[in-house]
């Protein structure tokens, strides 16, 4: 037994009484809903490609769309963990940006004479800014094809989009439409529906890795939720969260996890590897534990592996915690514990950030209990709900 499968052990009172009936059983699902969401991209696959196509993508290289990937907080991060995936597959620019920073200011990120394709992530298509930046592009921007993905059939997002044209919507399984206030099995699971488009035209190609992503989960999940655990039964206070490329995704993704399952009461940061020193590192202190997402290519893991030997060098944190898929000799002589699973050795890192959040994901589960809170409701004074309410639209 290891401390995630004690709570989903626990009766079910008790899970009610502790507010733990959802999000410890959403965490732990998540290698076994992997599959489903490849599948129903797979069944949907030539109607994705032909929508694909009609939005220039795989066509000639002027005829492309600049492919916007849009979300608020949690759903930001699923295009952190995807853009340069996609750009490589697709061939087109693709960048994340916030449908909280598009809602007051679209007209400084859309060109009129410009073909765009926007892929708009959304738990529960009810987000006010998301529906809003939606509906607004809907009426103003003609030349911007939306493709959703969500796990809410019935969010006011699929409604706005019901019988548009240059259109497309993707529903995942229930299953993955959370509960809990912290979205875990929808991230992971919009980001494995982003490699399913990432790889329209070559999903056979991605299937070995999903193989290998789901086979990786089930040894490292244990061993997470062991380390989650006791870093927050000694106490959290602070933690950093460092990441290059997609990982920099998880690196945000994870802080943001442990931010709103303790209300606050742990301080979280993340920042790309290189940026740490441009300031942010003021804010490490022996309080702080540091949990780098180490790359294994090996350029990019001498930038990290450099971070991490000069922050021990300084005494700055309390604990270097580096989560690695390759060279975990190399990783342990410059940082206090490695979250290490032989079978990710395999999988590369733009695929990494769904295997990788999980650690984050326990982490702010077990820091939340610590903190006497409740994970399924970790707001006691209602700062945060599970769908943002309460957002003029102006």
């Amino acid at each position: 037994m290891n401390p995630l499968a004690d709570l989903l052990s626990l009766s079910a009172s008790e899970k009610h009484h502790r507010g733990l009936v959802h999000t410890p059983a959403e965490i732990a699902q998540q290698p076994e809903t992997w599959p489903r969401t490849l599948q129903i991209l797979g069944g949907r696959r030539s109607e994705i490609q032909q929508f694909l196509r009609s939005c220039g993508v795989g066509g000639p290289a002027a005829d492309r769309p600049m492919v916007f990937l849009v979300g608020a907080g949690t759903s930001d991060y699923i295009g952190h963990s995807l853009f340069s995936l996609l750009q490589s597959e697709w061939q087109c620019p693709c960048i994340p940006v916030a449908s909280t920073s598009l809602l007051p200011a679209m007209s400084s990120y859309v060109l009129p004479d410009r073909r765009y394709l926007w892929i708009s992530f959304s738990r529960s298509g009810d987000s006010p800014e998301g529906v809003a930046v939606l509906e607004r592009a809907l009426a103003d921007h003609p030349n911007i094809a939306h493709l959703l993905i969500t796990c809410n059939p019935s969010g006011a997002m699929m409604r706005a989009l019901d019988g548009r044209p240059a259109c497309l919507a993707i529903v995942l399984d229930e299953k993955t439409n959370d509960h809990g206030l912290a979205m875990t099995s929808s991230f992971t699971n919009m980001v494995i529906a982003g490699h399913g488009l990432a790889h329209a035209w070559s999903l056979d190609r991605y299937q070995p890795v999903l193989d290998s992503l789901t086979a990786a989960a089930a040894d490292f999940i244990p061993a997470a939720a062991d380390q989650a655990a006791g870093l927050a039964q000694g106490g959290l206070a602070r933690a950093c969260f460092v990441g290059t490329g997609l990982l920099a995704g998880a690196a945000m993704e994870s802080a943001l996890k442990v931010l709103e399952l303790t209300a606050g009461q742990v301080q979280t940061m993340s920042q790309a590897t290189l940026a740490l020193r441009h300031g942010p590192m003021a804010a490490l202190n022996p309080e702080t534990i540091l949990v780098s997402f180490v790359s294994s290519q090996d350029a990019r893991r001498r930038y990290e592996l450099d971070l991490l030997r000069e922050i021990g060098g300084k005494n700055l944190v309390r604990s270097r915690i580096a989560i690695a898929a390759a060279n975990p000799d190399e990783v342990a002589a410059v940082a206090e514990s490695v979250l290490f699973a032989p079978s990710a050795r395999q999988i590369p890192d733009p695929y990494r950030p769904v295997l990788d959040v999980v650690f984050g994901q326990l982490l702010g589960l077990f820091a939340s209990i610590q903190c006497g809170l409740k994970p399924d409701i970790p707001s006691p004074n209602g700062a945060i709900s599970r769908v943002v309410q309460n957002v003029g639209i102006y």
